[in-house]
């Protein structure tokens, strides 16, 4: 054995130290250059600038990494483009509560000085940000890395939003919106979530304005609201036309409580006559279908709402309370008034602010929206064409993506915030014209820009094309890396941002932004629970990784789940993770110090010098890289690890690796170098394989390889499959051996009879092949189970005191006279008899049905019948062995 310097427990400290580092400086993550060579780009899903780095980002980036990674190494031009968002009402409103710490407003700084703040911030986090990249291990090349409000890409904003105006499919207009009266904002419908709230329905009097007009006897009719605090806004009651109930009303007046102002009750089809009294208030300002109701009548608009949501001049005394005490005072009226009938308590989904978390208003407001219809509808129709279309994994979440297109309201795109991208629109100080350019008027001084911004998902939504340089077209990288090739993200933003980015490039590109797109979904903790602060169950990775190192959490991340499906994170899971690791480890450790200095990770030129277990070896790894392979295209990560997982673990490290040490030691120097290089070879393709997932330790065991032909794992091919290492016949063979050799070993447990206790070892059977196996293969068994003496012939005679166990075409006893007892081991066969009639009774019942028979692949159903075949001849032999127990037994 060679003296190596590799420490004999896996420290992630000493690997990753310093490796990051080094790979960036030598510039492993740029592009190769290779203009032959095929493209493969992904843009990274650029995070906000708001805080740190959640588990979801680094899912996200570790999946990300595996395909870039991988493509690398297959000689992939490859380029993963970094960014970060400025998140607008999001990055805003973290500076405001820091200002407001301080006891200082954005209003005491003023819109430049404020926006400066802001930069300060987007600077600090952003430094975070690229530390846990680091820590990560992402392969990003930070030399393209792009921020959507950076130059280029404000001038990709401002096109986009000119270009869609001289098109008519952006527009300026006065309409009900979601508004956010803490951020004092617009938000689009999908900023907005529903949560249960607790409530009433307040019925209340609208007495007739005639003394004379009735309905069921009374001089007043009754109107439930949620929202005693918009009544000022009402306009008119709404029945529907074809309600019986009350087509002798519409036409009548009624007065609005507290206000005293006459409203006409109307007939209109909006309003259900299913539910509630089948009456509604019309509030146009305040609701959305109000609004449109307003519309088709003509009538008034009135808006009682200030932007922080407290009651304006319109409520009349009420002025400048905030809603809420206005809604107690005006209910307090409303009782002193008479005209309040019950209060019924209920709860009910409300709107909330994604960002600040307070109650939305529905609010009459003129903001800047796109026409949806004409985008959605193209984008809809890319999806028809093979070509053209964008390939969501899981393909259900094509459903999604089509649900949302299908159903699509305009967008409301201007924010009421400081920081972001401002409209490129002014108003003329004298005659208000409106202009919209790219640049501000000639003029400058005649016109005022809108102080508005573009909602963030306006500029996120060009990501894929304007980090490649667009608008300019002839730019190399939007020419050679547009479009892009996989967007990876989660399923929660299919809405905000997935659809947004494929119908704005389809615009302004004419092609889909991406060819795949691979959905996630989101990590829980360990009861199932989304991690949340007000929970106190969220996981900071930066902690992981500091405990178990990266390439644990990659590993776990990247095998967790299978594509679209929610995570459970698990400190079970992260020890088992660190634990592979540490079998990876010690493993290569073994093999490295029994190479010699100048042991190259090659094969023999001529194969059938190899021994069983060399070919056994190579054909399980060789069927390994197919399913890893197989299952990196389809994006199944975790199926790619269970198979790396078990030839790991199992075939080589438990199994091969064992199996060379007779070798290894012995002193046939030939058969020595052999083993030599198929141990260095199968290593060497064990650690490509696993370098996209685990880059730091593969690079560290790779580099300690005595000999090695890059000088960087990175830049390895990634294994390819090579047909002449199948070799189904060493498998087969190979498998009889580990079913002898785990047969004698599960008798000697439960004989309680140690390794160091020499038994003989009995074996029956009348299969030539088998019996050559064994006879071949006898120096691996005498290794692996120690007989005293070893059997092996069609023709054994079993003595009556033996453990029995049945492998494929033999039986295998061991006498112990001295430590069984005949009727505990006739108990044991007998459990066995069970297990194997039950399997026969199984695989039966399947051959049986013709559905399967005449459906299933002719393979399939070929394995079902020999697999038949071996449990019928297993249970056969197993009960044979009993009728000869129970008869000695007898005797």
């Amino acid at each position: 054995m060679r003296d190596i310097d590799m420490p004999g427990k896996y420290d992630s400290d000493a690997v990753e130290a310093g490796r990051y580092d080094k790979w960036r400086e030598e510039g492993r993550f740029q592009p190769s250059g290779n203009e032959k060579a095929r493209p493969y780009s992904i843009v990274i899903p650029p995070p906000n600038v708001t805080g740190k780095l959640h588990l979801g980002h680094s899912w996200d980036v570790t999946l990300q990494d595996i395909l870039i990674r991988q493509k690398r190494m297959q000689g992939f031009d490859t380029v993963w483009v970094p960014g970060m968002d400025h998140a607008g009402i999001a990055t805003q409103a973290k500076v405001e509560q820091r200002l407001a710490e301080e006891g200082i407003s954005k209003y005491d700084l003023g819109r430049e000085k404020f926006v400066e703040q802001v930069w300060d911030w987007k600077n600090e986090y952003a430094e975070t940000i690229h530390e846990q990249w680091k820590k990560m291990g992402i392969s990003v090349d930070y030399s393209r890395e792009r921020f959507t409000l950076d130059e280029g890409l404000s001038e990709a904003v401002r096109k986009v939003f000119v270009d869609l105006y001289n098109k008519d499919l952006i527009y300026r207009g006065e309409y009900i919106i979601n508004w956010d009266p803490k951020a004092r904002t617009a938000l689009s419908d999908i900023e907005v979530i529903h949560e249960d709230d607790e409530g009433a329905f307040y019925h209340v009097k609208y007495p007739f304005v005639d003394e004379n007009d009735r309905f069921d006897g009374k001089d007043y009719i009754e109107i439930a609201t949620t929202r005693p605090e918009t009544m000022f806004g009402d306009v008119a009651v709404a029945v529907h036309p074809s309600d019986e109930r009350y087509k002798e009303l519409v036409g009548k007046k009624v007065r609005v409580p507290l206000v005293d102002r006459e409203i006409p009750i109307i007939a209109d089809e909006y309003v259900d006559p299913e539910f509630g009294s089948g009456m509604v208030k019309i509030t146009p300002a305040h609701d959305p279908n109000d609004f449109a109701v307003g519309n088709r009548h003509d009538l008034e608009r009135i808006n009682t709402m200030n932007e922080d949501a407290s009651i304006n001049e319109n409520a009349g005394k009420y002025n400048g309370m905030d809603r809420f005490e206005a809604r107690e005072a005006m209910v307090s009226d409303l009782r002193a008034g008479d005209y309040m009938l019950k209060i019924e308590p209920i709860v009910h989904a409300v709107g909330h602010s994604e960002r600040t978390g307070v109650q939305v208003e529905s609010r009459l407001s003129t903001q800047w929206f796109v026409k949806m219809e004409p985008l959605a509808k193209q984008a809809l129709a890319m999806q028809d064409n093979p070509d053209d279309k964008v390939t969501f994994n899981p393909s259900r979440f094509e459903g999604t993506y089509e649900r949302w297109m299908e159903n699509i309201h305009d967008w409301v795109i201007s924010r009421q915030l400081w920081w972001g991208h401002q409209i490129p629109a002014w108003y003329n100080k004298q005659t208000g014209e409106i202009y919209v350019g790219m640049e501000a008027p000639k003029d400058a001084e005649n016109w005022e820009q809108d102080t508005d911004v573009l909602d963030t998902w306006f500029s996120s939504a060009l990501w894929p094309f304007s980090t490649m340089g667009w608008p300019d077209t002839d730019a190399h990288d939007y020419k050679r890396y547009f479009p892009t090739d996989t967007l990876v993200t989660g399923y929660d933003i299919i809405p905000f941002w997935v659809s947004r980015m494929i119908f704005q490039s389809k615009e302004f590109t004419g092609k889909r932004p991406f060819k795949n797109v691979l959905i996630h979904g989101l990590i829980r903790d360990e009861e199932g629970r989304k991690m949340s602060k007000s929970l106190g169950n969220g996981i900071d990775p930066m902690d992981v990784i500091d405990k178990y190192g990266v390439d644990a959490l990659r590993w776990f991340l990247a095998t967790g789940s299978t594509p679209g499906q929610d995570m459970r994170f698990s400190y079970t899971k992260m020890d088992a993770a660190w634990n592979f690791i540490n079998k990876i480890w010690n493993a290569s450790r073994y093999v490295i110090m029994n190479l010699d200095e100048d042991t190259k990770p090659e094969l023999p030129t001529d194969l059938s010098t190899l021994s069983l277990a060399d070919r056994w070896i190579l054909s399980r790894l060789n069927k390994t890289v197919d399913s890893v392979l197989k299952n990196f295209d389809k994006f199944e990560f975790g199926e790619a690890g269970r198979a790396l997982y078990n030839f790991i673990w199992d075939d080589f490290a438990d199994w091969y690796i064992e199996m060379t040490k007779e070798t290894l030691n012995g002193s046939d120097e030939a058969a020595k170098q052999t083993v030599q290089s198929v141990l260095a070879y199968v290593l060497d393709q064990v650690l490509r394989l696993l370098h996209p997932i685990m880059p730091f330790v593969t690079e560290e065991i790779y580099l300690d390889m005595p000999v090695h032909t890059f000088d960087t794992i990175m830049v390895a091919d990634f294994p390819e499959v090579h047909a002449e290492l199948d070799d189904a016949v060493a498998e087969t063979d190979f498998q009889s051996l580990v079913d002898l050799i785990t047969a004698v070993r599960s008798i000697r447990t439960e004989a309680n009879a140690p390794m160091s206790t020499t038994v003989d070892v009995m074996i029956k059977t009348d299969d030539a092949n088998l019996q050559r196996i064994f006879q071949e293969n006898a120096d691996y068994i005498n290794r692996f189970v120690k007989p005293k003496e070893l059997t092996i012939g069609a023709d054994v005679d079993a003595p009556t005191l033996a453990m029995t166990k049945a492998i494929s075409g033999a039986q295998v006893f061991v006498p112990l006279e001295e430590l069984i007892d005949i009727d505990d081991e006739i108990a044991r066969l007998k459990d066995d008899a069970k297990k194997f009639a039950g399997e026969v009774k199984r695989s039966s019942g399947k051959l049986s049905n013709d559905k399967f028979v005449n459906s299933a692949p002719e393979n399939v159903v070929n394995a079902e019948r020999e697999k038949l075949a071996d449990w019928e001849d297993k249970l056969a032999s197993t009960n044979a062995r009993l009728a000869e127990l129970e008869a000695a037994k007898k005797a």
